[in-house]
């Protein structure tokens, strides 16, 4: 089950890098328009912070050290309430305007430019990354 849920971190991981990619093209640190927009200390957290425990998880998958699942799964957690955090304001932002805009639409959130795909099966191998790390933990 360790490997299952690292390999899913891993996939996850590959998603949200690119969403992230995406973000920063875009202009995602420099937006300073006001309005509701995924500010860098939220999206540079979850990326930090899942980069974390993907670490710790990499380390309990080569040690077997119960302590470090449940670090990891813990730091997990706090991901994903980041994570929805995130789908949210985009999700709003999203019904508002209706479609993906081209690139160059001035004051655009930089988030506004993620494709509907990437956000949807990012999202999916997040909820599976934490059900398959919480059944390793548990000893399933």
């Amino acid at each position: 089950m360790e490997w299952a849920a690292l390999i899913s971190w891993i996939v996850t991981a590959g998603g949200g890098f690119v969403l992230l990619a995406l973000w920063l093209r875009h202009g995602g640190m420099r937006q300073r328009q006001p309005g509701r927009k995924i500010r860098p200390p939220l999206i540079l957290s979850h990326f930090g912070l899942a980069a974390t425990g993907l670490v710790l998880w990499i380390i309990y998958v080569i040690t077997d050290r119960d302590a470090l699942a449940w670090i990891a799964f813990a730091a997990l957690v706090v991901v994903a309430l980041l994570g929805w955090t995130m789908f949210a304001i985009w999700w709003q932002r999203r019904q508002v305007r209706g479609t993906v805009a081209p690139a160059s639409t001035p004051g655009l959130p930089a988030e506004q430019h993620f494709p509907v795909s990437i956000v949807t099966l990012h999202g999916l191998l997040a909820v599976t990354t934490v059900v398959l790390v919480f059944l390793a933990a548990i000893g399933v």
